[in-house]
């Protein structure tokens, strides 16, 4: 661990590229301005990852000098639960929350996983959702979707960083997953060797999105696996550290 002067800031991060209303923030975590080394170099915000904690706690501190208060932190099971950001009190599990409070930072942290966010065209309230094919599949955006406290019509959503359509490998078990039940996800599949499939989650993300009505949606575009300098990536690695999106009300 380094104990070099703080030099994040709001550069080292990515910023939505998304129509929302003034007094909305949000941001990705990259690799940079962090104090983690290794593997998990530099800005390594996860606990669970093997990463040394005093480093993750250091790195966390930094990004503490961006936000209007601490990240409300979830475990993240791959999984559809929701919970209102607003009052948590604790660490629950969950993969998605929501807040109408100003100065809330609803958060998640990704490796490869898709995070969606998601604020209202009045800028009245927000949402982060961890769209791994597992949470997809279960459901977790529409289940984001209806506890935002606005109509899904008027609900902004912006795709953030995950791994992308030419380097996610999944078995017939995930194709099966999408399209059993919605046969319009199949082109969002492409074979690739037998039993294997490339699997393009931003777009299974969009369709999930336009099936649960949301208004406006963006984003999609950044692959993690592709890039190493800027991101982590699970599958690419392995061994890694953890981004995270983070969005609140002014």
């Amino acid at each position: 661990m380094s104990d070099a002067p703080n030099r994040f800031s709001e550069q080292d991060c990515i910023i939505p590229d998304w129509p929302a209303p003034t007094g909305i923030r949000a941001l990705v975590t990259t690799r940079a301005g962090g104090v983690s080394t290794g593997p998990h170099g530099s800005f390594n915000l996860g606990l669970k990852a093997g990463d040394d904690a005093a480093a993750v706690m250091q790195n966390r501190a930094r990004l503490q000098t961006l936000l209007p208060q601490p990240p409300r932190w979830l475990a993240q099971v791959h999984g559809s639960r929701v919970v209102d950001a607003d009052t948590l009190d604790d660490v629950p599990e969950a993969d998605a929350s929501v807040a109408a409070n100003p100065g809330t930072v609803c958060t998640i942290m990704i490796a490869d996983c898709l995070p969606v966010l998601f604020c209202d065209r009045a800028g009245r309230c927000v949402g982060a959702a961890h769209a791994g094919w597992r949470g997809l599949a279960g459901g977790v955006l529409a289940n984001t979707v209806a506890r935002m406290p606005a109509a899904p019509a008027d609900l902004i959503a912006w795709i953030g960083p995950g791994i992308g359509p030419e380097a996610f490998e999944v078995g017939d078990d995930v194709w099966q997953a999408f399209c059993a039940g919605h046969p319009e996800n199949a082109d969002a599949f492409r074979r690739h060797t037998p039993g294997k499939w490339l699997c393009d989650l931003p777009a299974l993300a969009r369709k999930a999105l336009q099936r649960a009505s949301v208004g406006s949606i963006h984003g999609g575009t950044l692959c993690t696996y592709s890039d190493p300098q800027r991101f982590y990536s699970y599958r690419r690695d392995g061994v890694t550290g953890r981004m995270a999106a983070l969005i609140w009300r002014q």
